[in-house]
C-alpha cells in the first residue's frame, strides 16, 4: 500500500517537522485571545499550516519529475536551513536552558534539513546520469525484493530449521529478520517520536529544575521568617524536613526522567517489533493473539485508523513519558523514604523490622493460599488414570471433607478478597499507567478492549496493511499479471512475426529455440519461394543444394495450384450459373 523506497527520506522529512509539531501541543502560536469552543478550529487550522508549509518536501521526494523534484527540493532545504540557521544564530539564548537553548532545541531539525539537502543533491546527480543513458533507470515492480526472497524462504525451509540457525541474541533478545522491511508510516512515526521524546525530555529537566529552584527560594525564606520570629515553633521544625525533601526530590526527578526516558524510548523500539510480529502471524493465519471480536474489522475503520495512527501514536509517547515519569517519581520517593533515608540516619534496625513485619504478613497470607492448593491437590482430588500423566484429572474426591474445608476456609478468604481487592486496582492502575504508551496493547479488561480508542487504531492499522502488502498475495498478483502478459505477448508473436520473444535465460532457452524453429517452418511452408532466400550451407556435395531447389520449386508449385484451385472452383461454379439462367430465359 506504500511505496518502501527513500524511507529514511520521509524519515528526515518529518523529523525537519518536528519542532513545528510539537509547537501544535502548546499554545504560542495563539496570537489572540479565542473562546474555548473554537479552539478545536483553530488546532485544525494551525495542523493545515503546518502540513502546508512542509508539504513540498514531501511532494519533491514523491514525484515522477525527478530533475524538477531534485532541483525544487534543493532550494527548498537550503531557505529552511538559513532561515532557521538564522533564527538559531541571532535568537540563541531562552528563559529555560540559557544561551543555547534554541541550538539545543534545534539541531535535530537541522541535521534533518541536511540530510534532506543531500538527498535532493543525490536525486539531481542520479536523475542528470539517466538523462545521459550514463545509468539506467530503476523499474518500479508490483512484487519487492524482499517480498519476494520471503516467499522463498517460506518455500524452501521449515520454521524449526530457521529457529536452529538462530543465534542466542536472535532467540532471547531480538530476532531481526532482513526479508522485512518497515513501511514509511512506522518509520516516520519513530523518527518524530524519538526527536520528540529528546524535545520533552529537555524540557522536563529544565522545567523541573526552575521549579526546585523555587522551592530553594521559599525554603530560604521560611528559614529567614523563622530566625526573625520567636513564635514560630513550627516553621522551625518543618525546615529540616523541607530541605531533606527538597533534595531527595530533586534526585529522584533526576534519575527518574533518565528512567522514563529510557523506558519510552524502549517502547518506541517495541512498538516496531510488535507491528511486525503482528502482521508476520496475520501473514500466517494466525488471529488468535487478537480478540474475537476484532478478528473481521470493518473497512472504513481500518482505512481510517492509517490516518490516525501517527499522530495518536506520537501523542500517546509524550503523554505516555509524562505518566510514567510521575509515577516512577512516586515509586522512587517511596524507596528513598522507607530504605535509603532510614539507612543514612542510623534506623536500620526499626526499618528491617517494619519490613520485616510487612514481608511475614505477606508470606503467611501467600502461605496460606499455597496450603489450600496442597491441601486440594493431596486429599480433594481423585488419582491419575494413568501412571502417565503429569497432573490429577478434575474430578473431586472425599466431598464431604471438601465440602467442610471449604466452609471453614470461607470466612477467611472474605477476609483475604477485601486485601486482594485493593491490590487488584492498585495493579491493574500501576500496569494501566506503566502501559499507557503502548498503543499495540489494550489497557482494557476482556470484553471492553473496544473502548480503548488506541489499540482499536491498532488493530485497523495492521489489518489494512496485512490485506495490502502480504507478500504471498502479492507475489501470487505478481505472477498472476506476468502470465497473463506473457501469454499476451505470445499470442501476438503467433499473430506477426515481426518480433520474437529473445529471452537468454536458461530455463527458456530450449523453449524460444524450438518456438523459432516451429515459426520458421510454418513461415517457409507459407511461403515456399523463401527457401531459395536463405543462406546456402555447407554441404559435401553440389546435388545437395539442387535438391534443395528442385523441392523448394515443387513446393511453390504445389502451393499456387492450391491457391488457384478454390479460384478455378469458384469461376466454373459461376459459369454454369450464368447458361443455367439463360437455358431458363429461352424456354420460358
Amino acid at each position: 500500500m506504500e511505496n518502501l523506497s527513500n524511507r529514511w527520506s520521509y524519515g528526515f522529512a518529518f523529523g525537519a517537522v518536528s519542532s513545528s509539531v510539537l509547537l501544535l501541543f502548546s499554545e504560542q502560536y495563539m496570537t489572540f485571545n479565542i473562546p474555548p469552543w473554537a479552539k478545536a478550529f483553530v488546532y485544525l487550522v494551525g495542523a493545515l499550516e503546518v502540513g502546508l508549509a512542509y508539504f513540498p518536501f514531501f511532494a519533491c521526494l514523491s514525484t515522477p519529475c525527478r530533475e524538477f523534484g531534485a532541483v525544487l527540493g534543493i532550494l527548498y532545504s537550503l531557505t529552511w536551513i538559513i532561515i532557521t540557521m538564522w533564527d538559531t544564530v541571532m535568537c540563541p539564548a531562552g528563559k529555560i536552558l540559557g544561551s543555547h537553548q534554541k541550538l539545543v532545541y534545534q539541531w535535530p531539525t537541522i541535521l534533518s534539513l541536511v540530510f534532506l539537502l543531500g538527498r535532493f543533491t543525490y536525486m539531481l546527480v542520479k536523475a542528470v546520469r539517466i538523462r545521459l543513458q550514463l545509468e539506467t533507470e530503476d523499474q518500479e515492480q508490483l512484487i519487492q525484493c524482499h517480498q519476494a526472497k520471503h516467499v522463498q524462504r517460506l518455500l524452501r525451509r521449515s520454521l524449526i530449521d530457521r529457529k536452529l540457525e538462530a543465534s542466542w541474541f536472535q532467540r532471547r533478545v531480538y530476532d531481526w529478520d532482513p526479508h522485512f522491511k518497515f513501511p514509511n508510516r512506522m518509520i516516520c512515526t519513530s523518527v518524530i517520536s524519538l526527536i520528540g521524546l529528546y524535545t520533552m525530555t529537555l524540557a522536563d529537566y529544565s522545567l523541573s529544575d526552575y521549579a526546585f529552584d523555587r522551592l530553594d527560594v521559599l525554603k530560604d525564606q521560611l528559614k529567614k521568617l523563622a530566625l526573625s520570629c520567636n513564635e514560630t515553633e513550627m516553621f522551625v521544625a518543618m525546615i529540616p524536613q523541607i530541605e531533606e525533601f527538597a533534595n531527595v526530590a530533586r534526585k529522584s526527578w533526576l534519575a527518574t526522567t533518565i528512567f522514563a526516558s529510557l523506558t519510552s524510548v524502549s517502547y518506541t523500539f517495541h512498538v516496531l517489533a510488535c507491528y511486525r510480529k503482528h502482521l508476520k502471524r496475520l501473514w500466517a493465519g494466525e488471529k488468535g493473539f487478537l480478540p474475537e471480536k476484532f478478528h473481521n474489522p470493518n473497512s472504513a475503520v481500518s482505512v481510517a485508523a492509517i490516518t490516525r495512527y501517527s499522530g495518536w501514536q506520537i501523542a500517546f509517547t509524550l503523554w505516555g513519558f509524562l505518566i510514567v515519569h510521575f509515577v516512577q517519581f512516586i515509586f522512587a520517593l517511596l524507596f528513598v523514604y522507607g530504605v535509603v533515608l532510614p539507612i543514612q540516619n542510623g534506623r536500620v534496625l526499626e526499618m528491617l523490622t517494619n519490613m520485616g513485619t510487612i514481608l511475614l504478613t505477606i508470606g503467611i497470607v501467600i502461605g496460606l493460599v499455597i496450603l489450600q492448593v496442597v491441601l486440594v491437590q493431596v486429599f480433594f482430588l481423585q488419582d491419575k488414570i494413568s501412571p502417565s500423566d503429569r497432573k490429577k484429572p478434575l474430578a473431586l474426591n472425599n466431598r464431604k471433607a471438601f465440602h467442610n474445608f471449604n466452609y471453614f476456609f470461607f470466612f477467611y478468604n472474605v477476609v483475604m478478597g477485601l486485601s486482594n481487592c485493593i491490590l487488584r486496582l492498585l495493579t491493574s492502575c500501576m500496569v494501566g499507567t506503566w502501559l499507557v504508551s503502548r498503543i499495540d496493547r489494550t489497557i482494557m479488561p476482556r470484553g471492553y478492549e473496544s473502548m480503548d480508542p488506541g489499540y482499536s487504531t491498532w488493530i485497523g492499522m495492521i489489518f489494512a496493511d496485512h490485506y495490502h502488502n502480504n507478500p504471498v498475495m502479492v507475489c501470487f498478483c505478481h505472477l498472476l499479471l506476468s502470465n497473463t502478459l506473457a501469454r499476451q505477448l505470445r499470442t501476438t508473436e503467433a499473430a506477426s512475426y515481426s518480433t520474437f520473444n529473445n529471452t537468454s535465460s536458461p530455463d527458456s532457452v530450449c523453449g524460444s529455440r524450438a518456438r523459432r524453429r516451429w515459426m520458421l517452418l510454418y513461415t517457409l511452408m507459407k511461403n515456399p519461394r523463401l527457401i531459395l532466400l536463405r543462406k546456402n550451407r555447407t554441404s559435401s556435395s553440389p546435388t545437395d543444394h539442387q535438391d534443395t531447389v528442385v523441392q523448394a520449386w515443387l513446393l511453390a508449385s504445389q502451393t499456387e495450384q492450391m491457391g488457384q484451385a478454390p479460384e478455378t472452383t469458384a469461376t466454373a461454379a459461376t459459369v454454369t450459373s450464368d447458361q443455367t439462367m439463360t437455358n431458363g430465359s429461352g424456354i420460358n
